[in-house]
């Protein structure tokens, strides 16, 4: 802190003197760093000027070292500031960062940048884990920090972190908690949540201060429900006023200032539940009010009971408020950009900003290099350079290889390589094979596999080919199968041609085997032959052979590999021509001498290894000592040492061995590098080598090194040596930088940076174009038009010393390898062809050359360029010490919804805490934003060393980015950013006013020029039992008529898992059973007339005797679910409700389930002592009621059917006995059901259409049901398809959830079900039971897997009823087949049908939900207006028929809702009949079909339920839509849910492969939902399989999900907040 307002430079110079000599002695060592920081704070002392600011934690720890993250004033001169940064690392024992990328003038600049955004904190919502599945972090995250317990850098953030939100009271003994608040506001409590951490008594809010709950309950339960809500008057408790204060304190809203709080999560703030299901999420039975958005979890307006049970400390809710407030802040770029979505054309591009700087300069003329001089004495071909040496220099020295340790191993002569390699080309060209049969022929291709480590073998290998005049092609060592990239080998291999691989002995040995000790075939590789070139393998040739060495001609000498940015590797071809000119040409701009002595640290197999190291270096008969990268490793400053021992004039190097050099160099200290009259760096294209450079050369000068030694030179695997800065003279002025604006450059200009010292980027030159080269820099995409002076563009070279082109690939050569510039009129400007280097750059002054990226590292968003090294520098320039392993960070854009999106992924230290890698990744994001002005997509930590690597050790990028789209990357943590980088939504859609227009005029059956969209069922006229009808009208008369007439015939067969029949109900036997229990109500139960009474049944045939009981004693039946057994505290509730809200009299119930809920286990969850009366209905004695009743009218009610909707409301209907008989008719001739016919039932009876086909279906038509509970398929998957084989039923009802059980379960075994002789070719029809959408992917599959067993194709249909009408469509025995449409996805958000064909993009297939019952009348309305629609038009489906419930059966009658639900009417056209609203969007479509009238047949099309649909961006969407998507985008998401919280669309998946895999899915998702409906995702929430609550017709509880996310109760793998 001791330079806190100290502006350094203006210090007086001699503070300045003693502050440079202490930042040495720290930097040398002799100074400990406690004792710098003493004596630094003393000399900066008197210069502080010392503003008010609140005073800092009295505990305070030693101020951190000055260039740490607290970026006060500008930190001593770079070096010093260099030399204390690495004492720090040091004393850290840190990873080293990777200083290819290291400035300090960029580390100043990040700083700076970031302290910035020091005073508006990010307060991104830390991401949740579940502690099992990672490390868990150190207490330190779990604890309100005492600044003692933190680390030198947390403190120094937080300390520079001021306070937001004034805290009325203060305990004054406790500590300041505003770093504690500030730490919470930026996202790092992993604790239970951020809220929490005020509880601890640091401070207590005024309650008049607080938003009060705005909640008025709008009537009184009857009974106190579990859940109470928050009395109006109270204060709200302690720890409610600290989750509000937390969340001012992260929405940066003081609490008395007069601005709109945020949402507020605490209104009705609830105590918490367990996890249930088929849950109502309110206490009363309910209609819903339709078309009101549920969008927001906090409205009551809705007429209902909202009873959120959210705790209120909840971290979920807290961090989804703090993720509000983050996206709450203006984004990049202002609204005026985006662009409106035309409803059928996907979006477009932004307009171009008119203020982008655009390049003004001349067009640029072509840079000539200097004349290719012509020596006496230059060989023909290299060869005879070879040739010249080995005969007449024989015992010089070629090459030095060293050991594992740097020490020498062997020297090779050049005797002995002329030697060697003359043999083994004899032996090549002689030697394989048979004797009459030459394997190899002068211009083969040959694979060279050797290692890193061997150069003495791979140089032998390389003349021998070049001698045998067949073409060497170096690759790396293959290692495993799974080496990054080794099938992209495979592709250079077969484009090349290669099927023989030249290695040696040791390396051979290593390779991996198959089983058998033969060599792996690796995946993609084509077939390969090995051949071992150790010397003692080889034939020396006979006296008069000699090798062929003709002058140099076009033909290919050797081919290097090349990786592109998509991972293919392809093959460059050298021809011996260009090979001997490039030769030269070095020769000529290093001028290199004879005898002279290099030191080679690159890879000697390609590139400038080769280039320098192994084909010059021959040429000048230069010792070239080789140290391989393994050396390095082990002793980074062997490099230096050799230059030392052997007084080595050249040195050929990258930034990274300058880098690891310095780090060592303290190790020896008598090195001398005053001998270098070269330091060649291969890498100083990187625009980053200048700091590099800068900070070898402050070391190592006092070493003798001397500035203008330092080369930095620019290469590319086509145009090979573009540039190379010439030694300068000594003394002379090194050259001059370029500072150029990073914003000028990500728009393609150069322009000096002024303004903004943070966004700048310093190149430095890579000298002159060769010898004998031309060069002109063209724009980087579309024609090769050449860029004016100030634009940056891509370099293009004509030499003769270049590659030629991609071997076996002509097509992409042509691009490449013979471009003709063209002028800005678009006219060539010559005919020499000239190659593309892959580099980015300009031309400076004097026609020095500088480079500031590679095409490959380009980023393309929005229209503007970004260099990936450039963003990797920034993200290094983030004090990554804690965090990032080894400096190893890979940056790659990914294409998701029309724009590239920038992805970093970083190798995280394995000591890191949750909270450091956090708190990097948000600063991360902030350092890119506000110096590249441009938005991160996506940043991931991986585990260390997890990423693909290089062969030396370099991530591999396009591989990485390959796992990072599978799915594969298993990243440890991960923050995406959609809300801030998706700038091309399309504008949110503005609902225009819905008014009756004079459009709508209806003209007969028109409405708006088309056909009224309205169908029918056909008429329910009178039938053949006209006795049945007449005579008996209630169900009950019509039982006892059975039992009289027809008392034997078997009426139901119960199975069991075996498929054993284990009860059978006559006719008889049903009315007498129905007699006892209706003897036993009267008598036990002392029921009135009139009366619920519940039936507590598992599924079977009791529950249908006492249902009948109850008609028989003139009492109405309430069927509900009994409580699981296993889960009683989630199930036994549901039933209380239902009991509590039906205010039933009695309970009738079996002995089993009556002792269940009498037991110890259900008092736990309920309250058992206020039970209504138990009958237990097993042993009853045989006694008859007095009378059997029979109601007045058929108005009365019969039943109550009640049942939980996915939105978790629970809602009861009343049946009346006309709807009862009307809809048993419609169904008997819909099905064609009479006393003959045999159906079986495998569904859930507890209510719909489900408990009318179990239980009253059979009674009216007199046919036999073969019931087979849903339950027994868990002990026996096959029992429902082997009972319709066995019994030959033609009719059978199923759930979906018993159709996904068997797709899932079965679907492998469909040949064993054959053998056992399962035959379905008997079903006729296998109707779905269901009030939802079609599934039509279920059921299509379900169709095919089970077609070998012989059911037909046409056979799967599904029903479709509501809670106002319980069967609206039933697909019957007759009539035409459901058909299919396919509708624009985008139009149905839109509110419309627009129908597309199959396969056309964003195309959704929706299937008929049946054909319309006899009797049923529907009509498509506007939900808003209640007018008609046209054919084809989405609306409300609307139905009238005598089925129709009477209402809903509430305890306070609403007739408001019961008007509206149940009996309304159109606005116009009709407007006498009364229909009921299904709160279901459709349409009705008229296809070419006939039905049974002949008339064309009118289909009706279920979309999903009003009540579901998902209000966002002003559109309306289907969860379904968004889960199928999201089902679709890995593997291992087993089952998906999608709700909104406060506009977030959070995104639930169920993970069913290993934990590891789920922070994969959180970008997947994120990208198939933004790709496919044009949506961020606000929440991921990664889940174990089975946690998404599911009822028992098989449907998604959402708003239950909700519930239990919002109240912390799901136990998460993992929550991901995207910003």
């Amino acid at each position: 802190m001791a330079d806190r307002g100290v502006e350094l430079s203006a210090l007086p110079k001699e503070v300045r003197d003693q502050l440079a000599e202490l930042d040495l002695e720290l930097s040398e060592g002799d100074i400990t760093q406690k004792g710098y920081e003493k004596k630094r704070t003393k000399l900066l002392a008197p210069y502080i000027i010392h503003t008010p600011v609140e005073p800092p934690p009295k505990n305070n720890v030693q101020p951190p070292a000055p260039s740490s993250s607290s970026s006060h004033g500008p930190p001593p001169s770079s070096s010093s500031r260099y030399r204390e940064r690495r004492s720090r690392k040091t004393h850290r024992n840190g990873g080293t960062r990777d200083d290819r990328y290291r400035s300090d003038i960029h580390s100043e600049a990040v700083q700076a940048a970031l302290a910035k955004h020091k005073e508006e904190k990010m307060a991104l919502p830390m991401p949740t884990k579940r502690r099992s599945t990672y490390v868990p972090s150190p207490i330190e995250t779990r604890t309100p920090p005492d600044s003692s317990s933190a680390s030198e850098d947390e403190t120094s953030a937080r300390r520079q972190s001021s306070v937001v939100v004034p805290i009325p009271l203060l305990n004054p003994n406790q500590q300041s908690p505003d770093c504690w608040i500030n730490r919470s506001a930026q996202g790092s409590s992993t604790s239970s949540s951020a809220s929490s951490t005020l509880s601890h008594g640091e401070a207590k809010p005024q309650p008049h201060n607080q938003p009060q709950p705005q909640y008025k309950p709008q009537y009184q339960p009857l009974y106190k429900p579990q859940y109470q809500p928050q009395p109006q008057h109270e204060p709200p408790p302690p720890h409610m006023a600290a989750a509000i204060t937390d969340m001012m304190a992260h929405s940066r809203i003081a609490p008395h200032e007069n601005s709109i709080p945020p949402p507020d999560v605490t209104a009705v703030a609830l105590p918490a539940r367990g996890p249930r299901v088929d849950l109502p999420s309110n206490t009363t039975a309910r209609g819903m009010s339709r078309g009101q958005s549920r969008s927001s979890m906090m409205e009551t307006a809705d007429g209902r009971i909202n009873l959120q049970r959210v705790p209120v400390n909840s971290r979920v809710s807290t961090k989804i408020q703090q993720l509000l407030n983050t996206l709450k802040r203006p984004k990049r770029p202002p609204l005026s950009e985006f662009f409106t979505d035309d409803s059928e054309e996907i979006v477009e591009v932004p307009q171009p900003d008119p203020n982008t700087p655009k390049p003004e300069g001349r067009q640029i003329i072509p840079v000539k290099g200097e004349p290719l001089g012509v020596v006496s004495n230059w060989p023909p071909a290299l060869q005879a350079a070879l040739a010249r040496w080995g005969a007449t220099q024989g015992k010089s020295p070629a090459l030095t290889a060293l050991d594992i340790t740097g020490k020498p191993l062997y020297t090779l002569t050049y005797g002995k390589l002329w030697s060697r390699s003359v043999k083994l080309a004899y032996t090549l060209l002689n030697k394989l094979g048979n004797k009459n049969e030459q394997i190899l022929k002068p211009g083969d291709r040959v694979a060279l596999v050797y290692p890193n480590s061997d150069p003495g073998m791979f140089w032998v290998a390389f003349y021998g080919c070049l001698l045998a005049e067949v073409i060497p092609v170096p690759i790396e060592v293959p290692l495993s199968r799974k080496d990054a990239g080794i099938s992209q080998v495979g592709f250079l291999l077969g484009s090349c041609g290669v099927g023989l691989a030249l290695t040696s002995e040791i390396c051979l040995k290593g390779l991996p085997k198959t089983p058998t000790g033969e060599i792996m075939q690796f995946k993609g590789w084509p077939r390969m032959k090995w051949v071992i070139t150790d010397s003692k393998y080889l034939t020396k040739p006979s006296k008069d052979w000699q090798p062929h060495i003709p002058t140099a001609n076009t033909d290919p000498a050797y081919i290097e590999y090349k990786a592109n940015k998509e991972g293919t590797v392809v093959g460059v071809a050298v021809s011996k021509v260009a090979m001997l000119t490039h030769c030269q040409a070095l020769t000529q701009a290093c001028n290199y001498c004879e005898g002279e002595t290099l030191v080679n640290v690159l890879d000697c197999k390609k590139d400038m290894g080769l280039w320098h190291g192994v084909l010059t270096a021959v040429m000048n008969r230069i010792h070239t000592i080789s140290v391989p990268y393994a050396v390095m490793k082990a002793c980074p400053l062997s490099w230096v040492q050799r230059v030392h021992i052997h007084k080595a004039r050249l040195a050929l190097v990258k930034c990274r061995d300058l880098h690891w050099a310095m780090m060592a160099h303290r190790e020896q200290r008598d090195i001398s590098l005053v001998s270098l009259r070269m330091l060649i760096v291969a890498d100083g294209a990187n625009p980053w080598s200048v700091s590099s450079c800068d900070a070898f050369l402050n070391v190592f000068q006092s070493h003798g090194l001397k500035p203008e030694v330092i080369c930095p030179c620019a290469t590319s695997p086509e145009a090979m040596t573009v540039a190379i800065r010439r030694p300068g003279l000594p003394g002379a002025p090194l050259p001059a930088r370029a500072v150029l604006s990073l914003g000028g450059l990500s728009h393609g200009v150069i322009r000096v940076n002024t303004e903004d010292k943070n966004s700048a980027l310093t190149v430095q030159d890579v000298g002159h174009v060769m010898p004998g080269a031309l060069m002109c820099i063209v724009k980087p995409d579309g024609p090769p038009q050449l860029c004016k002076t100030d634009e940056i563009g891509e370099i293009i070279i004509n030499s003769r010393a270049g590659g030629t082109m991609y071997y076996g690939l002509p097509g992409v050569t042509k691009n490449t390898f013979e471009v003709i510039p063209v002028n800005a009129n678009g006219v060539p400007i010559g005919e020499i062809p000239f190659v593309r280097s892959g580099l980015l750059g300009f031309v400076g002054p004097g026609s020095l050359i500088f480079v500031v990226g590679k095409i490959e590292g380009l980023l393309q968003v929005s229209g503007r360029r970004h260099n990936a090294d450039d963003l990797v520098a920034t993200a290094l320039a983030v004090e990554p010490v804690k965090t990032v392993y080894r400096g190893r960070i890979a940056v790659f854009s990914v294409t998701v919804f029309y724009d590239e999106r920038v992805v970093i992924v970083a190798e995280q230290r394995p000591d890191a805490s949750e909270e450091d890698s956090f708190q990097w990744m948000s600063r991360v994001l902030q350092a890119i934003d506000s110096i590249h002005q441009v938005g991160l997509y996506c940043l991931a930590l991986v585990p260390a060393n997890t990423l693909p690597k290089t062969p030396l050790g370099g991530i591999h990028i396009s591989d990485t980015k390959q796992f990072f789209l599978e799915g594969n990357l298993h990243p440890c943590n991960i923050l995406m950013c959609p809300h801030t980088c998706v700038t091309n939504l399309p504008k949110p859609r503005q609902k225009q006013p819905v008014g009756v227009g004079p459009a709508s005029v209806m003209v007969g059956n028109l409405v708006a020029g088309k056909r009224i969209a309205q169908a029918a069922g056909r008429e329910l006229g009178m039938i053949d039992d006209q006795d049945l009808v007449r005579k008996h009208q209630y169900l009950s008369e019509a039982l006892q008529w059975r039992a009289q007439t027809d008392a034997d015939h078997v009426l139901y067969v119960l199975l069991n898992a075996k498929g054993v029949a284990v009860s059978t109900a006559t006719c008889v036997q049903l009315h007498k059973r129905a007699e006892k229990i209706a003897a036993a109500l009267m008598e036990k139960g002392s029921i009135n007339t009139g009366e619920n009474v519940v039936l507590l049944y598992p599924p079977g045939i009791d529950l249908i005797a006492s249902f009948y009981g109850c008609l028989y004693a003139g009492c109405v039946p309430v069927n509900v679910r009994p409580p699981h057994p296993q889960n009683l505290g989630a199930t036994l509730p549901t039933v209380r409700m239902i009991i509590d809200v039906s205010k039933a009299a009695c309970i009738l119930t079996t002995q089993n389930l009556m002792r269940i809920l009498r037991s110890k286990e259900a008092a736990a969850s309920v309250n058992i002592k206020t039970w209504p009366t138990i009958i237990d209905t097993d042993d009853l004695p045989r006694r008859r009621p007095p009378q059997i009743y029979k109601p007045p009218t058929a108005e009365m009610i019969a039943y109550l059917d009640f049942s939980v909707s996915t939105t978790g409301m629970l809602t009861g209907v009343k049946i009346s006995h006309a709807a009862v008989s009307a809809l048993c008719r419609s169904i008997k001739l819909q099905c064609e059901l009479y006393s003959s016919r045999q159906i079986a039932i495998c569904l859930d009876p507890y209510c719909g259409l489900g408990f009318v086909l179990w239980c009253l279906a059979s009674v009216y038509s007199g046919h036999q049901s073969i019931l087979i509970p849903p339950f027994e398929l868990e002990s026996c998957l096959s029992l429902w398809l082997s009972s319709l084989s066995q019994y030959r039923v033609r009719d059978t009802f199923c759930s979906y959830s018993v159709m996904e059980f068997c797709t899932k379960g079965l679907g492998t075994q469909t040949e064993l079900l054959k053998a056992r002789g399962v035959n379905l070719s008997c079903v006729r029809s296998c109707v779905v039971i269901a009030e939802e959408r079609p599934r039509l992917a279920l059921t299509h599959s379900f169709s095919k897997l089970f077609k070998d067993l012989g059911l037909s194709t046409r056979a799967v249909s599904t029903a479709f009823g509501s809670r106002v009408n319980l069967a609206v469509c039933l697909q019957g025995t007759t009539g035409p087949d459901p058909c299919t449409v396919y509708v624009d996805m985008k139009s149905l958000r839109h509110d419309r049908v627009r129908l597309v064909e199959r396969g056309a993009p964003q195309s959704l297939p929706l299937m008929e939900s049946g054909k319309i019952l006899p009797g049923v009348r529907v009509i498509i309305v506007n939900p808003e207006t209640r007018g008609p629609l046209g054919d084809s038009h989405l609306g409300e489906i609307w139905v009238n028929s005598p089925h129709n419930a009477s209402g809903y059966y509430t305890i306070y009658g609403e007739e408001s809702l019961q008007a509206d639900h149940f009996n309304t009417k159109l606005s116009f056209g009709d407007p006498q009949t009364l229909w009921a609203r299904t709160g279901y969007l459709g349409f009705v479509k008229r296809t070419e079909l006939l039905d049974a009238s002949g008339d064309r047949h009118d289909a009706l099309f279920v979309v999903g339920s009003l009540d579901e649909t998902l209000e966002l961006r002003g559109l309306r969407y289907h969860p379904i839509d968004i889960e199928t998507s999201v089902s679709r985008a890995h593997r291992s998401i087993a089952e998906s849910a999608v709700f909104t919280w406060t506009n977030l669309l959070v995104v639930v998946s169920e993970l069913c492969g290993s934990e590891q895999d789920a922070l994969d899915l959180v970008p997947l998702i994120t990208n198939v939902v933004l790709e496919e409906h044009h949506l961020i995702v606000g929440v991921v929430v990664i889940v174990d399989p089975g946690v998404i609550p599911i009822n028992s017709r098989g449907e998604k509880q959402r708003m239950h999900l909700r519930d239990s996310f919002l109240a912390d109760q799901l136990d998460p793998i993992y929550v991901a907040y995207n910003m």
